[in-house]
């Protein structure tokens, strides 16, 4: 999850999915590392901490999202990584055991070119991977 709205849409799925198999879900924020290229650029610094405090509210919100969901019968955990997050999601999946993937479709016009996240999953066969629109 990454605070878009088919990261969102990919969340309410997933707990739905949760609450009819009765099992748990594990939510994945991945806040991605700043480009090497931005102090280049940005010799102010304020592009840098203008991401950084971008994490800092899609992680609140995401946060908060999982602590409404405490009262309810899904268990939920929410796991924030730094890093790329194609390799954050699949290490994560590994660590527990995930029995499916369900991700959010990318709309960014650069991933129809390069290839997006759910591409580079479904195409590692190693989980059933859901793409949610």
């Amino acid at each position: 999850m990454d605070g878009t709205n088919s990261s969102m849409r990919a969340g309410a799925y997933a707990l739905g999915l949760a609450r009819r198999q009765r099992c748990e879900l594990v939510a994945v924020y991945v806040r991605a590392l700043p480009s090497a290229l931005i102090p280049l650029a940005d010799t102010s610094g304020s592009a840098t901490t203008t991401i950084m405090a971008t994490h800092d509210d899609v992680e609140r919100e995401l946060r908060l999202l999982v602590a409404q969901q405490v009262r309810s019968d899904v268990d939920v955990r929410l796991v924030v990584r730094h890093g790329e997050p194609y390799t954050e999601l699949v290490d994560v999946a590994k660590q527990v055991r995930a029995d499916a993937v369900i991700v959010g479709q990318s709309c960014r016009t650069l991933h129809r070119i390069a290839g997006s996240l759910s591409t580079k999953l479904v195409r590692s066969g190693r989980w059933p991977v859901t793409v949610v629109p």
